[in-house]
């Protein structure tokens, strides 16, 4: 087993319990140096096993006999490596730069709930503007906790109606009716229902979902429990391409196309 574990923000104490434990149980651990500054410091404060042995970088890894044993890395990159070898892998999620950089108070792209008054497209705009120009996007889907109704809300009634969470498939049928609005206005479409996009849910080691595919096609796919969440593609890499083949069904990656030697579009 090849473990990907997140060592975290900050210095060596910002690794999971979990990840630590799964470090302390591996016979290798390998811990690269090009996205994190901790170096030996995660080894040498927990005194770990492996602490005075460093091994080398990834075509090192795959060139040794892993299949009888458990390693630790930190690097995603090298799933596909690991697939290609016969080597099951496992992700031990932490908090990275990706989701910390929130505290900037910069906002991402939300879907919420349509209502039989408020109907916003503005969600639409923003992944027009990211499709036009290559970045994929990541949509938040709504949460509705301690909702009152009209009713209950004029009464001063401290009665709330049941948890609501947005589901994937709720989110593609809003965005699918908004691209028919747009389609009756003559507007030039950003995306179709034949856009690649990812559905994810319960993103967390044990139990997480992924899927890739069309935005028609996910609408039908059960991605289980909340939270989910929908990302948008933009241009993608052959390697991106490669890691969403992972997730997806025998035709969910058709309607991409090549539009140079590195990058496809759906």
């Amino acid at each position: 087993m090849l473990y990907f574990i997140g060592l975290g923000l900050g210095d060596a104490k910002y690794i999971t319990v979990k990840g630590l434990e799964i470090v302390r149980q591996c016979s290798r651990v390998y811990l690269e140096d090009y996205t994190s500054i901790l170096w030996y410091e995660v080894l040498e404060h927990f005194m770990l096993p492996a602490a005075d042995q460093l091994y080398g970088d990834a075509d090192f890894i795959f060139q040794q006999d892993l299949k009888d044993v458990d390693e630790a890395t930190t690097h995603s990159d090298l799933v596909l490596r690991a697939l290609n070898a016969g080597i099951q892998y496992h992700v031990i999620h932490n908090a990275s730069i990706m989701n910390a950089v929130g505290c900037c108070g910069l906002q991402t792209v939300s879907i919420v709930f349509w209502t039989d008054t408020w109907r916003p497209e503005s969600f639409y705009d923003k992944i027009k503007k990211n499709r036009d120009m290559g970045p994929h996007t990541l949509c938040l889907l709504d949460i509705k906790v301690k909702e009152q109704s009209m009713k209950n809300l004029m009464r001063g009634r401290n009665i709330y109606e049941p948890p609501r969470y947005m589901t994937f498939a709720q989110a593609a049928e809003q965005l699918l009716e908004i691209l028919q609005n747009r389609r009756d206005r003559g507007e030039e479409l950003a995306m179709t229902q034949d856009t690649v996009c990812v559905g994810l849910a319960q993103i967390r080691a044990e139990v997480q979902t992924i899927h890739s595919g069309t935005l028609q096609e996910l609408m039908s796919c059960d991605l289980g429990g909340p939270l989910h969440s929908m990302i948008i593609s933009g241009h993608l890499h052959p390697l991106e391409v490669d890691m969403l083949k992972l997730f997806s069904g025998p035709e969910g990656l058709k309607t991409l196309k090549m539009t140079d030697s590195s990058t496809y579009v759906s």
